[in-house]
C-alpha cells in the first residue's frame, strides 16, 4: 500500500501539504480574478486588432475606388496594344482619339573603360578611399570608393544606395574583360549620364544610349514626352507607349492606333460588385466579432465585442451613409440598382436583372451616387474617420486602454505571486517551528516514561 508523504519528523504531520494548502486557498480569490480579467482584455485586445485591420482595409478600398473612374460606366480600349494601352480616370470623357508613335521615350546609359581582370579586378589600387560621381540629369550622387575595392564591389554599392534613386549598374564580360555599364531608369531628353571624381572609373567611359523624347501624334497634333506613360495628354486617361507604330509591309504610311473610351456595363457593374464585396467584409469581420453562439447543450457564447459600443456606432455610422439618399440624378439609392441587404447578416447583394434594368437608361445616376465630394464612397471615409485615426481614435484609444490594462494586471500578477512567496516562506517556519516543539515534547515523553518504567519495575535481589 503507497504510503503518505510525512515531511514533519517530530510530529509525523506532512506540514508541505498543509502549507500548500493554505497558501492554495490564499491565493485562489486574487488569482481567478487576474485570470478572467487578463482573459477579458487579451481577447478584446485581439478582437479590436482585427476591427482595425478590417476598417483600414475598407478605407484603403473606398480610397482606390474614388482615384478610379469604373463608377463613370467608362472603359478604354486600343486598337493595337503592341503601341499603347489606355487607362481611364476621373474626369474622363466618350470619345475616341487617332495615335501615331514614331518614337519612343528612352534612357541614358554609359560604360566604364574594359577591366582586363574581370569584375574581380581592383578598382582603387591605393590606400585611400576615392570617389566616383555619378550625375543623372541635375541629380548628383557620389559613390566612396573603399582601397582595394574591385569593379563588383563598386557596381554592388551603387545599387544598393541608389537603387531606388533610378540608377541601376550591371557587369558585362566578354573576352576583353569587364566593364560596368550604368543605365537611367528615367527616360527623356536631359536625363543623361556622366561620371567624374578621383576613381578612375570616369575616364575612358562610352556613351552606350542616348536619352530621347517619346514622340507621337494624337488626332494629328505633334507631341513629346519625356515618359512613355502620357497622362496629361487628355483629361482623364492615361496612355502607356508599348511601341513605334508599324508600317505596313508594302510600305506607305504607318497605321495609326485608335484610343477608344466608350460606356461600358461591365465595368459599371464590377465596380459596384467590387464596393459590395469591401463593405460586406467589413460586415463579416464585425459578425465574427459580435457572433453569439448556442452549444448543444444549450451554453451560449457571445462573441468578444458582443454589445461593444465602439463597434455598434462604426457600423451605425456605415449603416448610416449607405442607406441616405444620394446624387443628382433621378435614382438616389443603391436599393433602386438592385442593391439589396440580408435583414439578418447586414450584407449586400446585387440582383443582377434588377442592375441591368436601371443601369441600361439611369448609368449617370450610379455614378452620381457613389462619386464626388458628396457621393457614398466620400461619405463613408469620412464617417469612418474618428474611428481609423492610428493614434487618437476610437480604436487606437481602445487598445491603448487594454495594454494598460494588461500591464496593470501583469504587475498584479507579480505582487501576488510575491505575496504568496512571502507567505509560503512564514507558514512554512512556524509549522517547522511547531514540528521541532512537538518532536521535543514527544522525547521528554520518552523520557518520562522510561524513568516511571524503571521505577515499577525494580531488579530483584
Amino acid at each position: 500500500m503507497a504510503g503518505t508523504t510525512v515531511s514533519g519528523i517530530g510530529s509525523n504531520i506532512d506540514t508541505q501539504a498543509i502549507v500548500k494548502s493554505l497558501v492554495d486557498s490564499e491565493r485562489a480569490p486574487k488569482q481567478t480574478q487576474i485570470n478572467n480579467q487578463t482573459l477579458k482584455a487579451t481577447t478584446s485586445l485581439s478582437s479590436i486588432g482585427k476591427i482595425q485591420a478590417a476598417l483600414d482595409a475598407f478605407r484603403s478600398a473606398l480610397d482606390n475606388m474614388k482615384t478610379a473612374s469604373s463608377f463613370s460606366g467608362l472603359s478604354g480600349s486600343s486598337s493595337d496594344e503592341k503601341v499603347a494601352t489606355v487607362t481611364t480616370g476621373n474626369g474622363a470623357a466618350a470619345g475616341s482619339f487617332s495615335l501615331l508613335v514614331t518614337q519612343m521615350a528612352t534612357a541614358s546609359k554609359i560604360s566604364t573603360k574594359v577591366f582586363a581582370g574581370g569584375a574581380s579586378s581592383v578598382v582603387n589600387a591605393g590606400s585611400a578611399p576615392s570617389t566616383l560621381t555619378i550625375k543623372q540629369g541635375t541629380d548628383t550622387f557620389d559613390v566612396s570608393i573603399p582601397a582595394g575595392a574591385t569593379l563588383q564591389e563598386v557596381r554592388d554599392s551603387i545599387n544598393s544606395q541608389y537603387a531606388n534613386k533610378g540608377l541601376s549598374a550591371n557587369i558585362l564580360t566578354d573576352a576583353n574583360g569587364s566593364r560596368m555599364v550604368l543605365t537611367s531608369s528615367n527616360t527623356g531628353v536631359g536625363s543623361d549620364l556622366t561620371l567624374s571624381g578621383n576613381s578612375g572609373l570616369e575616364t575612358g567611359t562610352s556613351v552606350l544610349a542616348t536619352p530621347q523624347n517619346a514622340k507621337y501624334t494624337l488626332d494629328g497634333v505633334s507631341m513629346e514626352s519625356k515618359t512613355n506613360t502620357i497622362a496629361d495628354a487628355v483629361s482623364g486617361i492615361t496612355v502607356k507607349l508599348t511601341g513605334v507604330s508599324q508600317v505596313p509591309s508594302g510600305g506607305g504610311a504607318a497605321t495609326p492606333t485608335t484610343i477608344t473610351v466608350a460606356a461600358s456595363g461591365a465595368t459599371l457593374k464590377s465596380a459596384v460588385k467590387g464596393f459590395v464585396d469591401t463593405y460586406n467584409a467589413l460586415v463579416k469581420a464585425a459578425n465574427a466579432e459580435t457572433q453569439v453562439t448556442t452549444a448543444a447543450d444549450g451554453t451560449v457564447t457571445s462573441g468578444a465585442l458582443t454589445g461593444d459600443a465602439s463597434l455598434r456606432s462604426l457600423m451605425s455610422a456605415v449603416r448610416t451613409e449607405l442607406n441616405a439618399m444620394g446624387g443628382t440624378g433621378q435614382l438616389k439609392s443603391l436599393a433602386q440598382f438592385g442593391v439589396q441587404t440580408d435583414q439578418k447578416t447586414g450584407l449586400l447583394s446585387v440582383d443582377d436583372k434588377l442592375f441591368d434594368a436601371a443601369a441600361l437608361t439611369n448609368a449617370a445616376d450610379i455614378n452620381g451616387i457613389f462619386s464626388g465630394d458628396n457621393g457614398l464612397l466620400a461619405r463613408m471615409k469620412s464617417a469612418t474617420d474618428t474611428f481609423a485615426q492610428k493614434t487618437t481614435g476610437v480604436f487606437a484609444a481602445r487598445s491603448t486602454s487594454l495594454s494598460d490594462s494588461l500591464n496593470d494586471l501583469k504587475k498584479q500578477q507579480d505582487a501576488l505571486d510575491a505575496r504568496m512567496a512571502a507567505l509560503q516562506t512564514s507558514l512554512t517556519a512556524k509549522y517547522t517551528a511547531m514540528d521541532s516543539l512537538v518532536a521535543k515534547l514527544r522525547a521528554q515523553s520518552d523520557s518520562i516514561m522510561t524513568t516511571l518504567n524503571a521505577l515499577n519495575n525494580p531488579k530483584s535481589d
